[in-house]
C-alpha cells in the first residue's frame, strides 16, 4: 500500500507539475524551454500509473482523487492561494474514494 501511494503521489506531482510548466509558457509568457520540460515531465506521468498493481480503470479512477486534492495544495504552496473549508472538504471526500476504490478488501 505504501508503494501505490508513493506512485499516486509522484504521478499526481508530474502531472500538475508538467501541467504547470506548459501554463507559465502560454498563460504567462514564461521561456519556452519550461513548457519543453513540462511536456517530458508530462510523459512520466503516463508512465508512472504503468507502476500501479491494479488494473487501468481503477487505477485511474482512484488516481482522479489524489489528483485533485494534490491540486489543492499545489495552489496553496506554489500559487499561495489558501484552501477553503469547501477545498479541503472536497478534497478529503476524493480521498475517501481512493481509499474505497483502491484498498477495500475485496471477495
Amino acid at each position: 500500500m505504501i508503494q501505490s501511494i508513493f506512485f499516486f503521489i509522484l504521478a499526481g506531482l508530474c502531472e500538475i507539475g508538467g501541467g504547470y510548466l506548459v501554463w507559465l509558457t502560454l498563460r504567462e509568457g514564461k521561456d519556452i524551454w519550461l513548457a519543453v520540460i513540462g511536456v517530458i515531465v508530462l510523459g512520466l506521468y503516463g508512465v508512472i500509473p504503468t507502476l500501479q498493481p491494479t488494473h487501468f480503470g481503477r487505477t485511474y479512477a482512484a488516481y482522479g482523487g489524489v489528483f485533485v486534492a494534490l491540486s489543492v495544495l499545489w495552489g496553496w504552496a506554489v500559487d499561495r492561494v489558501s484552501p477553503d473549508l469547501f477545498d479541503l472538504l472536497g478534497s478529503w471526500i476524493v480521498l475517501l474514494g481512493v481509499l474505497v476504490i483502491m484498498y477495500a478488501p475485496r471477495a
